[in-house]
């Protein structure tokens, strides 16, 4: 199970501006957002919008101009590069449009990587990361490299890999992006299955309206602003 603290990640007045010539663009402007575990929000808006700066902003991975953005206790802003590191490798996952598996190894091994990062015996991370692959329908492709795999299979591993750790959040941007409309419904009823089984929570970024209307709130990107949306799936 992921962690039983009661709020996974909070915003407060979160900005982020770039600097174009002599003008201040404003790209996110004084969000707030509060996540619970097992929660999965989804956020659509027009390319541009914000949408993967926002992610990058939850991740630590690029700091707000102003503003803040807590893990649990931790104000991501404060922590060193060492400890934000350990902390996003622990209670973070991520999933992107393309899988960003590594060639050379295994399905297995690419999902057991996290773990051996952590400091867990081989055996142990093998035995875990071969449980997860059963969780996402790929057991039987274990041995396989990425290359030997379906693009579907190839999202199936990331997905895993990204649910090793048992983090409280995973993040997750245009994730069925690259695939194809049947293959796309797949992984999406897949996430659906593990965000329910798991209770970890998601914040999928896309543009698929179909995709974002199964999560639990949908919010619309615009103007720097986050504005709930109410998205019923096309037929």
């Amino acid at each position: 199970m992921t962690s039983n603290i009661q709020t996974v990640l909070k915003c407060q007045k979160l900005v982020k501006e770039y600097q174009v010539g002599p003008e201040s663009i404003r790209v996110l402007d004084e969000l707030d957002f509060v996540l619970h575990p097992g929660d999965w929000v989804s956020v659509v808006g027009a390319s541009g919008s914000g949408k993967t700066t926002l992610l990058n902003m939850l991740a630590g991975l690029d700091l707000p101009s102003s503003g803040h953005v807590f893990w649990g206790q931790e104000d991501l802003a404060k922590l060193s590069e060492s400890k934000l590191g350990k902390l996003r490798n622990r209670h973070l996952g991520f999933v992107y449009q393309f899988h960003h598996l590594l060639a050379e190894f295994s399905a297995l091994e690419n999902v057991a990587m996290p773990l051996w990062i952590q400091g867990m015996n081989k055996k142990q991370a093998l035995e875990r990361a071969s449980q997860m692959l059963q969780k996402v329908g790929l057991l039987k492709r274990v041995t396989h490299k990425p290359a030997e795999l379906s693009g579907g299979e190839r999202q199936r591993v990331a997905i895993a890999r990204a649910l090793i750790t048992e983090p409280a959040l995973v993040l997750l941007d245009e994730p069925t992006g690259n695939l194809d409309s049947d293959t796309a419904k797949e992984i999406q009823q897949l996430l659906q299955q593990l965000n329910e089984q798991l209770h970890t929570a998601f914040i999928v970024v896309t543009h698929d309206l179909n995709f974002a209307s199964l999560a639990k709130q949908t919010f619309h990107l615009q103007g720097g602003k986050l504005h709930s949306s109410e998205i019923e799936a096309i037929a």
